[in-house]
């Protein structure tokens, strides 16, 4: 009895142990189902998606970013290479003590430890190629467990000779190599910057049409400024693209796609002829300096700007905006502390002030009065206004505003007598376009007013976009009687035409629409469009663009006016100028330069028939009022000069800004006259290499034999 007992329990051991054994067979079995159906189903993707990762690569062709040069030929942007010392983790040895001795001999040559760094989730986030502080083992970790077939830079921007020395040991290194880069150069550096720009991190803004063109976000270039940003479709190219599968030792194999060809990015070359361009910086710069030293003010200016042309093909020959920018600090990386400094300037080197900033253009917007009073008939050229040196007038604000009376007065206090329209341009008389401009008593009962004022701004370029291949043009502003009651909350004035009517107030321009204005009337009446490209080019040097002259419009043809009635009310009808109109104003120009004009001093001894506005323009801006400038009769000035030569058939048009310059015949007329000057010297120059002669003037030193005279 007890046997069977025993046997029983013997028995029942055994099928508990088996039991048992049975459950945790089953345990497993399920557990190793489970994690199957795992990888298989839930997470198959992700495997599949990794599995084909360890055996894909894409393969980088990098184009070429197309070069620029001036008009002549000389280069002002190109492609340098660059060198990398990368390491692909996959083609290392497998063999930790083989790894070892490369990570040693190569840590010996580039100076990073073998070791060095703590991986975690915040420091492996913060990892990038070349910036990090990682030893190289812990590169090469993080780079494995990215993308284990690619290249990872470890240092970059190496000199060449480091280079050549990584690839004549890489037979001993397998897996570190040596990566090719291109950087852009700027042969001619801060003498064109604001005009070609520079190169920076693709922004966010065209991060997908960027990587559709095979671009890199973290590691392609994108133009900043002038025409790298402008051009930047034109001179970029697209990148090629290849799709392999490799083997395990990292050789290819074979394309998984068809592969997709480098297009390189076009040559471009420019208007401007470099030489005329250091010229102009030099009699910009000099300028500044002497009315830094002379000025009795003590206000001092550091900020000008000077554009020339050709007014019938509206070809720029030069454009210099005084600060600037060295974009070759700017190749590889942009500094913090460079940035910054140009951020936090009040001079705003990094806005190109030809065409992105506006200022009061004072006595130079005199011709667009003079052109609307008489096309408008509102006197005739001969017709004499009498000019005491100052005039009052009432002036009223708002429907119940008793008004107040404000004087205005012209720069020559004494007046200039019987003034007629030649005159009134020759001298700058400000009585005059007061009078003609706003109306004056029973001499001039019906002035040109404010709406047909804006009229004629607008039709000579005032108020519009140029459309110059130059990013963020300022379109300045010509205020209107709407304007002012919604930003004002004040009605118009007679007193407020006449600031406007010679270029103060409430308008503003930049240095490239006085520019569009004169061009326009040194070619009779015919506005170019204004254009940096003379030619554009393919990698072998054969044209793809030509240069083609365009006409914005002709304002003796096309009916750009609108005509109002006698109550100031539009009509809907357009007119033109009339040419003799164009003519009459041409006839005044001509006379600033000459005996007894406002432009005399600067142009004297001129023997190629210059033709020139001086301006002088009152303002008050941040800066004048930090500085305690802006009290009232006394507020500071900027100096405008805008000429061209000769008469009859202009080729240059130049136009001068001088910020806080005070008179413009006392500062940015003797630039205008350096820049005409050089610009013949450099035509007969060029026509003695051509076997030809040509009719020339010898540049002066103007600005160093006269005195300062703060006379208009």
């Amino acid at each position: 009895m007890m046997q069977d007992n025993f046997k029983n329990e013997k028995l029942d051991l055994k099928n508990r142990r088996l039991l048992i054994a049975y459950v945790v067979m089953a345990v497993i079995i399920i557990f190793y189902v489970t994690r199957l159906f795992e990888i298989q189903i839930l997470d198959g993707e992700a495997y599949l998606a990794s599995a084909d990762e360890n055996r894909i690569t894409v393969v980088r062709d990098q184009t070429k970013r197309g070069v620029i040069y001036d008009r002549n030929g000389v280069v002002l942007a190109k492609n340098i290479p660059t060198y990398d010392i990368v390491i692909v983790p996959a083609e290392l040895p497998e063999d930790e003590g083989d790894r070892q001795r490369i990570f040693r001999t190569l840590s010996g040559l580039v100076d990073i430890p073998v070791n060095n760094g703590e991986l975690n989730d915040d420091t492996v986030r913060l990892y990038g190629e070349c910036t990090s502080d990682f030893g190289l083992t812990q590169i090469v970790y993080i780079a494995s467990s990215l993308s284990p077939y690619s290249e990872t830079g470890i240092l970059c921007d190496v000199p060449e000779e480091l280079a050549r020395r990584i690839k004549e040991l890489s037979a001993t290194m397998p897996g570190v190599g040596v990566r090719v880069n291109s950087i852009r150069e700027y042969p001619t550096g801060y003498s064109t910057s604001e005009i070609v720009g520079f190169l920076g991190p693709i922004p966010e803004y065209v991060a997908d049409e960027m990587e559709e063109r095979g671009f890199l976000l973290n590691k392609d270039r994108f133009g900043y400024g002038g025409v790298e940003s402008s051009l930047q479709d034109l001179l970029s190219g697209k990148n090629g693209r290849r799709v392999v599968e490799v083997d395990v030792a990292g050789l290819e194999m074979r394309d998984l796609e068809p592969p997709k060809a480098a297009v390189p990015g076009y040559n471009v070359k420019l208007t401007i002829d470099v030489r005329l361009q250091n010229v102009m910086r030099a009699a910009l710069l000099d300028t500044m300096d002497f009315y830094n030293r002379v000025s009795l003010s003590g206000t001092l200016t550091h900020d000008g700007a000077a554009v020339a042309m050709d007014p019938y093909t509206g070809e720029i020959l030069g454009l210099v905006s005084e600060p600037t920018f060295e974009n070759n600090r700017m190749t590889r990386y942009i500094p913090a502390y460079y940035y910054e400094q140009l951020s936090l300037s009040q001079s705003k080197p990094l806005l190109n002030h030809i065409t992105q900033v506006a200022q009061p253009p004072g006595s130079v917007f005199k011709i667009v009065t003079g052109i609307g009073v008489m096309n408008e008939h509102v006197l005739d050229p001969e017709d004499q206004i009498f000019d005491p040196g100052s005039i009052r007038m009432q002036n009223s604000y708002s429907p119940n505003d008793p008004g107040s009376v404000q004087e205005y007065v012209c720069h020559l206090k004494t007046g200039h007598g019987y003034v007629d329209y030649r005159s009134a341009l020759a001298w700058s008389c400000n009585i005059y376009f007061n009078k003609v401009g706003g109306g004056y008593e029973d001499e001039v009962p019906v002035g040109l007013g404010i709406d047909r004022l804006g009229q004629y701004a607008h039709a000579l370029g005032y108020g519009e976009r140029t459309g110059i291949e130059l990013t963020g043009e300022e379109t300045g502003m010509i205020p209107t009687r709407t304007w002012k009651r919604v930003n004002m909350g004040e009605s118009w004035a007679t007193g407020d035409t006449y600031l406007a009517s010679m270029g103060q107030g409430y308008i503003t321009a930049s240095p490239l629409q006085v520019m569009m204005s004169f061009a326009t009337v040194a070619a009779y009446g015919v506005m170019p469009r204004p254009t940096l490209i003379r030619e554009v080019l393919d990698e072998r040097g054969n044209t793809v663009l030509p240069f083609t002259p365009r006409m914005l419009w002709d304002i003796t043809k096309d009916p750009k006016i609108m005509e109002y009635d006698k109550d100031g009310v539009e009509l809907g009808t357009y007119k033109a100028v009339e040419p003799w109109v164009v003519e009459v104003t041409r006839e005044g120009l001509r006379r600033v330069p000459q005996p007894g004009g406002t432009g005399e001093a600067p142009f004297e001894g001129d023997i190629y028939e210059s033709s020139a506005k001086t301006g002088t323009a009152e303002y008050c801006d941040d800066i004048a009022r930090e500085k305690g400038l802006c009290d009232f009769g006394k507020w500071p000035a900027h100096g405008w000069t805008a000429g061209y030569a000769p008469y009859e058939k202009p080729e240059i048009v130049v136009v001068v800004f001088i910020y806080n310059g005070k008179e413009g015949s006392s500062t940015a007329g003797y630039t205008v006259r350096r820049i005409i000057d050089n610009f013949f010297l450099m035509k007969e120059m060029d026509a003695e290499k051509n076997g030809e002669i040509v009719r020339f003037a010898a540049p002066p030193d103007a600005l160093e034999e006269t005195t300062y005279d703060e006379s208009e």
